[in-house]
């Protein structure tokens, strides 16, 4: 197995990813080969001070990298030996069985749809979120902000999406699958919840619970809740919002210690084909080493495969 890991991302240089690449490393089976993508001088300059040879990696070099500023649409375009570019284009020769990156999200999506494109069937790819619970399990939340205004059919299939995902990367065996609501009505919610409401409930493809509110969103209620990209995104950032607030005011609870992101590392881009990991600009390192970690049991989930199966 190749996972190929952006070096250039980090919102804190080369120095993190690459720490985390050497964490991840004492970690992983010897038929792991992780490929770090990125200015190769300063690769090898980090390899040295965390004391590891280069020789346990692989390295490919790029050049005029993406940054957070770049408009996500161009940058792959304007940028082609950037290191997401270079990620992409590996992926898409099956070079590699998974990319990952802390980079720009919207050049990553922009990867996702251009380069390796969308799994034939699937309306629109989406990015999730995972959503701690109190029952000490986790749900998934899905769309986070990929696709900000959602059809009927689009939101049908992102419940089969984050079914799939709950079922064989979570080895959740029977996944309770919610549309996020504002009652938990059948005939609540506007056209696009009410007819999204109806197709879930007649689809058959996955275990349709209703409706849920966001006050259910952390009682375990649902193992997957679905929304439209806006919705989601605005969901996500409260959440993270809320728990750096209660950090900032010194409350110390182990639940909400489960918000954090450095747990989860980063989460993979559904319904396209290949594995793409999208994680967090300002990870740290042992949120890196988890970002890879879980990037190889999304490759061995064959997750694209349950996709593809799902849609014929």
């Amino acid at each position: 197995m190749r996972i190929g890991l952006d070096i250039m991302g980090s919102d804190h240089g080369p120095e993190v990813p690459v720490r985390g690449a050497v964490m991840a490393l004492g970690e992983l089976p010897a038929d792991v080969r992780l490929v770090l993508i990125g200015d190769e001088s300063r690769i090898l300059e980090r390899l040295q001070a965390e004391g590891v040879g280069p020789e346990r990696f692989e390295i490919v070099a790029s050049r005029d990298d993406v940054t957070m500023k770049d408009s996500a649409t161009r940058a792959l375009q304007s940028k082609p030996q950037s290191s997401i570019a270079l990620g992409f284009g590996l992926l898409k020769e099956g070079r590699l069985d998974a990319f990952a990156s802390t980079g720009n999200t919207g050049a990553m999506l922009v990867g996702s749809v251009l380069s390796v494109k969308p799994i034939p069937g699937v309306i629109r790819p989406c990015i999730c979120s995972i959503v701690p619970e109190e029952n000490g399990d986790y749900g998934i939340l899905l769309d986070v902000g990929a696709n900000a205004d959602c059809k009927p059919d689009v939101l049908y299939q992102f419940g089969l999406l984050g079914a799939l995902l709950a079922k064989h990367v979570y080895h959740i065996a029977e996944p309770k699958v919610a549309l996020l609501n504002i009652g938990e009505e059948e005939k609540k919610g506007n056209s696009v919840t009410l007819a999204a409401y109806e197709l879930m409930k007649e689809g058959g493809q996955y275990n349709f619970i209703g409706n849920i509110e966001g006050r259910d969103l952390f009682n375990g209620k649902a193992d997957v809740v679905v929304c439209d990209g806006f919705t989601g995104n605005i969901v996500l950032k409260a959440v993270e919002a809320f728990h750096d607030l209660l950090k900032k005011r010194g409350v110390q609870e182990p639940f909400f210690d489960r918000f954090d992101y450095e747990n989860y590392g980063g989460l993979p881009v559904l319904g396209v084909n290949g594995n793409v990991i999208i994680g967090h600009g300002i990870s740290n390192a042992a949120t890196v080493k988890n970002m890879v970690l879980f990037t190889r049991e999304v490759v061995l989930s064959k997750l694209n495969d349950r996709i593809r199966e799902a849609l014929r």
